[in-house]
């Protein structure tokens, strides 16, 4: 029934899916500035409305870095290079999306096997954690811009071959794998570059904010849209859609946006470099209370969608219910990343986040009473809004991880993201074979709730001592 609510599903679709220097004694943090003095922000995060004059590297200003927050989402359309992001995030979304349905249908065509074709959607969660952890360093290793393009490039030559009628399942299998594995580093490198084009302020958050709103979007229409394609384009013609819109994304990076040095690779071997990227991550303690902050409730929000079917089942009610359902929690998390992106200041959005994120999965608890549609509705969408406190947590994080090490933190964190969703959906089914699903569901509400009171008294305890508004590393 959606895992679009609290950073979750953003990566899944190519984001951040869900898409940070600061000053404090964490890993390689002797370069950091002061207090309130980080690119960006002119003052602690969260402590007006607008970003403070943020420079490029050689000393030019990020453009639209002064630009009022009163303008709310307007204001990031100002800067030239976050239309090319933007324009590109939705080609690759296309190309997602397409390639998912097309796979599957095409692995059920080809096999008549529903394992097979379950696999094939499970291949899409499965490579990131991989992929996220032995490649974060390519992220800062190389000019983000030539990352970009490349993965964009790997992945449309994978969708080619799909496309090719001699392609053995196994093969296309393999294919799904490979661009799986690429994703994380593909959103990590785009969710930091993000910072570098506007600013690590305001303007980051809502940039952030709006591919998040366009990947949950893309789970409302993005499937109904290609299931009328393949009524009229074979699934191997429909994967050809997938090729053209990823070489459509690497042509819009390649010429919309700038070429920009390297951030911090060290030179030595990659998956070594990835790994001490992985440890620098988890050896700050802001940092990693931060990072399961972003892992720990989608971890837990998936179980009602991994329990759509037999839950709709469960309470006699058909597909039409079903369907409903499924697309309420994405609706809930459009209309609070929204609301917190248009109407809260910056100040306002970071005070929300531990009050909110305390609560996010509370409405869960509901289904303990095994709901009909309309009260399971409604409490799906008000788990959708709660991922309001995301942008205010998108805030903390890029104050927190120092800049050459921000593209390694990044794909951690996207491929983490996705890891814990794959592992709550397989727990979640493996409770409801012994357990009612509408106890799995509230249960899940329930020990999801303990675990972030647990790690919310740490990221509280990790705050600096300047107040609330100022979020800053303590070891």
């Amino acid at each position: 029934m959606g895992s679009g609510g609290h950073a979750g599903r953003e990566p899944a679709l190519a984001e951040a899916g869900a898409e940070h220097p600061g000053p404090g004694g964490g890993p390689g943090r002797g370069r950091g500035p002061g207090p309130g003095e980080g690119p960006g922000s002119g003052r602690g995060p969260g402590a007006g409305d607008a970003p403070g004059p943020a420079a490029e590297p050689g000393g030019h200003p990020h453009p639209g870095a002064d630009t009022g927050a009163s303008d709310g989402y307007l204001a990031v359309f100002r800067v030239h290079e976050f239309r090319a992001v933007f324009a590109a995030h939705l080609m690759s979304i296309l190309g997602v999306v397409v390639c998912e349905i097309s796979l599957t249908v095409l692995v059920y065509d080809l096999t008549g096997s529903p394992l097979m074709s379950a696999l094939t959607f499970a291949l899409g969660f499965l490579p990131y954690l991989l992929g996220g952890t032995l490649l974060a360093g390519v992220a800062d290793r190389y000019p983000a811009r030539r990352v970009l393009v490349v993965c964009d490039l790997v992945c449309a030559g994978c969708a080619s071959l799909m496309v090719l009628p001699w392609t053995p399942v196994l093969g296309l299998l393999a294919l799904r794998c490979a661009v799986a594995a690429v994703s994380p580093v593909f959103n990590g490198t785009r969710a930091a570059t993000l910072a570098d084009i506007l600013g690590d302020g305001g303007l980051y958050v809502l940039g952030r904010s709006l591919l998040r709103i366009v990947a949950q979007s893309a789970l409302l229409v993005g499937f109904g849209v290609g299931g009328v394609l393949l009524a009229v384009v074979p699934a191997r013609g429909a994967l050809s859609i997938t090729a053209v819109s990823f070489l459509g994304s690497a042509a819009l990076l390649r010429f919309g946006t700038r070429s920009r040095p390297p951030r911090g690779g060290q030179g030595g071997a990659l998956m070594r470099e990835s790994l001490a990227g992985a440890r620098l991550v988890f050896a700050d303690r802001r940092i990693r209370a931060l990072t399961l902050m972003f892992w720990v409730p989608p971890m837990f929000v998936v179980a009602p969608e991994a329990l759509g079917a037999p839950y709709a089942d469960e309470i006699g009610v058909g597909t039409a219910a079903l369907g409903l359902l499924m697309c309420t929690m994405p609706v809930g998390h459009i209309a609070g990343e929204l609301f917190a992106g248009s109407v809260l200041s910056p100040r306002t959005r970071s005070r929300i986040v531990l009050p909110v994120a305390a609560v996010c999965l509370l409405p869960l608890a509901v289904f303990a009473v095994r709901p009909a549609v309309p009260l399971a509705l409604v409490v799906l969408v008000l788990t959708g809004l709660a991922s309001a406190y995301t942008l205010g947590l998108d805030q903390w994080y890029v104050d927190a991880v120092p800049e050459e090490l921000r593209g390694r933190a990044m794909t951690l964190m996207t491929a983490g993201m996705m890891t814990v969703q794959g592992v709550g959906m397989a727990l979640a089914g493996l409770a409801a074979e012994f357990f009612p699903v509408h106890q799995v569901v509230a249960g899940s509400a329930v020990v999801g709730t303990g675990c972030l009171l647990l790690l919310l008294a740490e990221v509280r305890r990790t705050e600096g001592r300047d107040g609330a508004d100022r979020h800053m590393t303590s070891r």
